[in-house]
């Protein structure tokens, strides 16, 4: 299968290009950097894009079979804090996501031959802060600023659909990796001793491991039953008190300093809200579709991911 990839050069991007290129798939990756190809696993083809149109690239949508959109800038920033949401940041984030899901529908309108599949990439924050309520892919959206993003950022590709074309929308959740994302941020204060909740504990975290995130991606190209939403977790989400707990049992460290969500406002402001709120998110669909995840409870990922450089 020719799959393009827009956003392939990310975190997600990565390991989907990897187990792609594994299973003997021909992931062609958008990108607005060439020397970032660098990053990506050999055999990958790096494609240049301006991320805003589809002036050079879009004729190579006649030759694939999938489409994939992960392209949007990071809601948390690139550096290890997240970045404070400012008026220009706020617009930079929700244009980076219309641009790049704009310019990928123009190219699709204008092929003679359509791919079979669009992935649209989304997030749970679609579905805003509802305490301890369980969410499936019924659950309405949300008011605030991440779910309003993520509500236009799953509008931009609808079009496709008139076209005849398949579309997913995967709404993802806390990604655990040690290559980037939530996780080495959380690591830190552990390693210090100086793990614990953030906030009250309360909130929920519906986390998901890098290798599913991007097997349950491939799972959907393949599968003809899967269209519309579909959330991207594991079946099994922790409070975040749990989640630090299962985190520092994992790393031997005690999960006892709290972080007061008061003092997280004064330090990043409003972008806070991302490890401050949470939603109690399920992957009602993908289990009914019947994916199997690898890893089922924190503990496990944490296990694969960390175990070995916990002593």
């Amino acid at each position: 299968m020719k799959i393009l990839i827009a956003g392939g050069s990310g975190l997600i991007g990565r390991e989907f290009v990897r187990q792609s290129l594994a299973a003997g798939d021909q992931p062609l990756v958008l990108t607005r950097q060439p020397e970032g190809s660098l990053a990506l696993p050999a055999g990958a083809q790096a494609i240049q894009w301006d991320a805003k149109s589809a002036q050079g690239w879009g004729e190579i949508i006649n030759t694939v079979d999938a489409v994939v959109n992960l392209a949007g800038e990071n809601i948390a920033g690139e550096k290890f804090f997240p970045a404070r949401w400012s008026d220009d940041r706020k617009a930079r984030i929700l244009r980076s996501r219309l641009d790049a899901g704009e310019a990928l529908v123009e190219a699709i309108q204008a092929a003679e031959n359509k791919p079979q599949v669009f992935v649209q990439s989304s997030a749970i924050g679609y579905y805003g802060t509802h305490g301890d309520q369980a969410l499936t892919e019924k659950s309405s959206a949300g008011h605030d600023f991440v779910a309003e993003v993520s509500q236009q950022w799953e509008a931009v590709s609808k079009p496709v659909e008139a076209l005849g074309v398949r579309r997913v929308i995967v709404r993802t959740g806390v990604v655990l990796s040690t290559l980037g994302g939530a996780l080495p941020r959380m690591v830190l204060p552990y390693r210090l001793f100086a793990g614990g909740p953030f906030g009250h504990g309360r909130q929920w975290y519906s986390w998901i491991h890098l290798e599913d995130t991007a097997a349950a991606l491939r799972f959907l190209i393949a599968n003809p039953q899967a269209s519309g939403p579909v959330n991207l977790t594991a079946p099994n989400p922790l409070t975040n008190a749990n989640f630090g707990k299962a985190l520092g049992k994992v790393l031997r460290r005690p999960s006892l300093v709290p972080l007061p969500g008061f003092v997280m406002r004064l330090m990043f402001g409003e972008v806070a809200t991302v490890v401050l709120d949470g939603q109690r998110v399920l992957p009602e669909k993908l289990q009914t579709l019947g994916f199997a995840f690898r890893f089922l409870t924190a503990e496990d990922a944490f296990q694969n991911l960390l175990g070995k450089a916990s002593v």
